[in-house]
């Protein structure tokens, strides 16, 4: 009798042991795209990495971190990723070319994109940027700018009328050098090194796209449209969009340990830590107030501003499909 007592124990241990193993293998797998290197401007996602949010909601995420050689469209239309951050100005460019990227999530509800110009070129509004050279990225960031000097009716092909655009690396030499009168920087990043290379606040002009009536929306989560008609792939977005705004929200309250959470991860050890602590704590003004859903009027905006491009627009009609409430609200139901 005791044998077979024993003998039960056994088996009821061994299909306890398989279930847990069953378990664990059933974590579903996820690659995030980021649009730029390891930094506070994601904090959310490593912070819920690190905290075991993804683990608790049964998922196995894999970051990978961009550069400016890496384009996230191009990344997951060639199945390197199931999700993608990315600014919306590019998701709708490259939806118009053909990639079907949709908007299942919006932690940020701000956008911090900026020109930052020399005082002492004279500039105080936009009027004068005229005949001046100013520094813009490219790789799907110049977006936001031409539409905004199409709204003002400023050329950027050069000459006194118009605006030179000084193609800018992803730094601020341009501006350090005076080889151009503003750059492009974003209000947790290259304002900073601006600051910290030694120019004073007082010695700059700063033009804020928010401020202007041109932001357009950034870091959003973007996937193929396609795969939102799998239910299994909703629902493991869904799982995956709650622990991450849980870590966003895990961010705004520790800004500090999620930027040492930032730098653990950061490979190429390029990070400081006070810059570091500096841009959480600008992203979370950013993301502050978003619980991921998608804010419909600035969606609308967001679209006319790219539409308003005069004969060059980015994008030529608006578009259909390019966001979806379907993950989100799984989400939030969680």
């Amino acid at each position: 009798m005791n044998r077979l007592k024993h003998a039960a124990g056994v088996a009821l241990l061994a299909s306890t042991l398989a279930g847990a193993s069953m378990t664990a293998l059933a974590a579903d797998d996820v690659t995030l795209q980021l649009k730029w290197v390891t930094q506070g401007q994601f904090a959310g996602y490593y912070v819920a990495q690190d905290k075991g949010f993804y683990d608790e909601a049964d998922l196995n995420v894999t970051i990978k971190p961009g550069g400016p050689d890496i384009a996230p469209p191009q990344v997951i239309v060639g199945g390197g990723a199931d999700v993608i951050v990315d600014w919306m100005p590019s998701a709708l460019a490259s939806r118009e070319k053909g990639v079907p990227l949709v908007n299942i999530a919006q932690p940020f509800a701000r956008s911090g994109m900026m020109l930052t110009c020399l005082k002492e070129t004279g500039i105080t509004s936009p009027e004068d940027f005229r005949g001046r050279t100013l520094g813009v990225w490219f790789f799907g960031n110049e977006y936001p700018f031409l539409s905004w000097m199409s709204a003002l009716g400023i050329p950027t092909e050069g000459g006194d009328d118009g605006i030179t655009v000084l193609k800018q690396g992803f730094n601020v030499d341009p501006l350090l050098q005076k080889q151009a009168d503003c750059i492009s920087t974003m209000t947790y990043n290259e304002y900073w090194q601006v600051i910290d290379a030694g120019i004073a606040e007082d010695d700059l002009v700063v033009f804020k796209y928010e401020d202007q009536g041109v932001s357009t929306m950034e870091d959003g989560l973007y996937v193929l449209e396609e795969n939102l008609q799998d239910e299994a792939f909703v629902d493991k977005m869904a799982r995956f969009v709650a622990a991450s705004m849980k870590g966003w929200e895990y961010a705004r309250e520790n800004p500090d340990e999620a930027a040492d959470i930032v730098l653990e991860n950061d490979a190429s050890g390029a990070q400081t830590e006070k810059h570091q602590q500096r841009m959480v704590r600008e992203i979370n003004k950013l993301t502050e107030g978003s619980d991921g859903s998608l804010n419909v009027a600035d969606y609308e905006r967001t679209v006319q501003t790219l539409l308003s491009g005069g004969s060059d627009p980015v994008i030529s009609k608006e578009p259909e499909g390019a966001w979806s409430a379907v993950v989100i609200e799984k989400a939030l139901a969680m």
